[in-house]
Parts: C-alpha cells; sequence; structure tokens
C-alpha cells in the first residue's frame, strides 16, 4: 500500500511571531505542469517552452528570524543541500544586494517535498523567501521588482512569486494567468530523483514541437514533450506511470520525477492511494489557481 506523503500537512498556519524569534510558517507551494512542449532553442543554449503551471495545496514551509547583523545564515538543514546550493540563501542573499538592505536572517526551511521531483520545491521556497523578506525587512518592493530578481534564481521562481495558475512562454517567464478548473490530483513520487540539465542535454529530446494555444490546451492537448526521455531514462518513473495508465490517465509534470493524475473527487483519490504499491510514495492534493503563499500575504 503506497503511502509516504498523505498524511503530511500542506498549506499550515497563518505567518506570526513566535517566542524564539522566528516568523511563519511561510508557505512554498508545489506545482504541476500540466503541459509542455519544447518549441525552440535559443542561441544561448536555453529551451523555448510553452507550459501551464497549477499550484497544489502541497507545500515547503519556511520561518525567518530577522538579525541585525545582516547575516544570512540557515538553521538547519535541508539535509544534503550544500549552503552554497540552498535557493533560500541565495534568494535572500539576492534580495539583499540588489536593495542594499542593511539586515540580515536565519532561515529555518522545512522541506516536504521531494527533490528532483518536477513540483518546483526550490524555486518555490526562494520565492517564499523573497516575498518574505520583502515584509519582513521593510523593503515595499513591488511584485514585479521581485519576480525580476527571482528569474535571475531560476526560470520557475517568478511564477512563484506573482502567485497565480498561469500559462508560460520563453523559458517559463512570460506568465498569463489562467483560471482553470482546481481538481484533485493523486500525485506519485518514484524512488529516484531526475535531473532537468541532463534531460535538456539528451540528443533524443523533442526540441521543435509546433507551438499550441491556450484554446488547444483547454480542449485537451496536454502533452509533455520530456515524457520519452524520462521513461527511457529512470525506470522508476516508467513503472509508476504504467500503473497508473492501467487505472486512470498518468502524466508527468516538468521533467520528473513526480507523475501525477486527475481524480474526479478526493475520495478517489484517496483510494486509488491506497491501492499504490509500497514503492511510490505518493500523497493527494488539491489543484490550486491562487498560491497558498498568495493567501499569506494578505492578498485576494
Amino acid at each position: 500500500m503506497g503511502s509516504g506523503f498523505e498524511d503530511m500537512p500542506g498549506i499550515g498556519d497563518t505567518p506570526c511571531w513566535h517566542a524564539d524569534g522566528f516568523h511563519g510558517p511561510w508557505p512554498a507551494p508545489a506545482k504541476l505542469n500540466l503541459m509542455l512542449r519544447i518549441v525552440g532553442r535559443r542561441p544561448d543554449g536555453y529551451h523555448e517552452l510553452q507550459t501551464v503551471f497549477q499550484f497544489i495545496d502541497r507545500c515547503d514551509q519556511l520561518w525567518f528570524r530577522v538579525r541585525n547583523d545582516a547575516r544570512i545564515m540557515r538553521d538547519g538543514g535541508p539535509a544534503g543541500v550544500p549552503e552554497g546550493q540552498d535557493l533560500t540563501l541565495r534568494a535572500a542573499r539576492r534580495l539583499q544586494a540588489e536593495t542594499g538592505c542593511p539586515l540580515g536572517v536565519d532561515i529555518r526551511l522545512d522541506k516536504r517535498l521531494p527533490v528532483g521531483g518536477g513540483l518546483g520545491g526550490g524555486s518555490s521556497d526562494a520565492a517564499t523567501a523573497l516575498v518574505a523578506l520583502n515584509h519582513l525587512w521593510g523593503l515595499t518592493l513591488e511584485q514585479e521588482t521581485m519576480a525580476q530578481i527571482g528569474l535571475k534564481l531560476g526560470a520557475d521562481v517568478p511564477v512563484f512569486v506573482r502567485g497565480r495558475a498561469a500559462w508560460g512562454e520563453g523559458i517559463g517567464e512570460r506568465l498569463t494567468p489562467l483560471d482553470i478548473p482546481e481538481p484533485w490530483y493523486l500525485v506519485l513520487a518514484p524512488a529516484c530523483s531526475v535531473s532537468t540539465a541532463a534531460v535538456f542535454a539528451d540528443p533524443e529530446l523533442t526540441r521543435h514541437s509546433a507551438p499550441i494555444t491556450i484554446a488547444d490546451f483547454l480542449a485537451g492537448d496536454v502533452f509533455n514533450d520530456c515524457l520519452a526521455v524520462v521513461r527511457r531514462r529512470h525506470l522508476p518513473v516508467a513503472q509508476a506511470l504504467d500503473w497508473l495508465d492501467r487505472r486512470v490517465a498518468g502524466r508527468l509534470t516538468g521533467t520528473g520525477a513526480c507523475v501525477f493524475a486527475v481524480m474526479p473527487s478526493e475520495a478517489a483519490a484517496r483510494r486509488l492511494l491506497i491501492e499504490c504499491p509500497g514503492e511510490f510514495r505518493g500523497f493527494v492534493a488539491r489543484g490550486l489557481n491562487r498560491s497558498p503563499l498568495s493567501v499569506a500575504r494578505g492578498e485576494c
């Protein structure tokens, strides 16, 4: 019987001050890519994409304690991630450098999303750091300014800063907000981590798909051009997709490793999760067009 994530909390409480001086928890939600096409390659080596981002109510959680000495430190984890690769620290340092802010921060991250799963966890953590510190450091930056700072950290960071489900183009940073159905999903996390760079470097990757329109997507075009490459390179992903496909239509988010299925109800998703083989961790989540981070910062 599959499990692993299903009993873990999702969005969490409204951020507030705690006795130890930390402010939180601030949510860093996961996303699903509901479609992904690669429509070209730029001279700088980046790929031109079309994709659709939707958030789910599954989140990492972050806490922040403001410092007066300008130092930016982390309070524990995430395990296995060196400080130089920790996107929350990089986001805080980038924000500090861009604004000249004299303050620092201690950052605590409760990592609940699988690393290398295609759920955008690192990018979401970075966006939450930018949004939270803009508030806690009293910077009053506009959302677009934070999104531009975030783009320097990763192509997916702006969608998390803006907090709206969106049609994405370019390298994923040109965003058109979408209001689409918010179904229940069953998400499975195979026991592997997928390198996005390795997938995009694979010589067999389709790189010149014909562009589609938002109307095409809404009419049911949800293909992911990375699917064949990821299936070939990562047997656990192929096995998880095969298991889903025998029951419902399985899909890959981003470059994976996580796979998902649209479900008719929460109850149906939980029934299927119970049937899931033990080698696949999984959870049930609700699709969201408004990010939990938007709620945490008081937006409608």
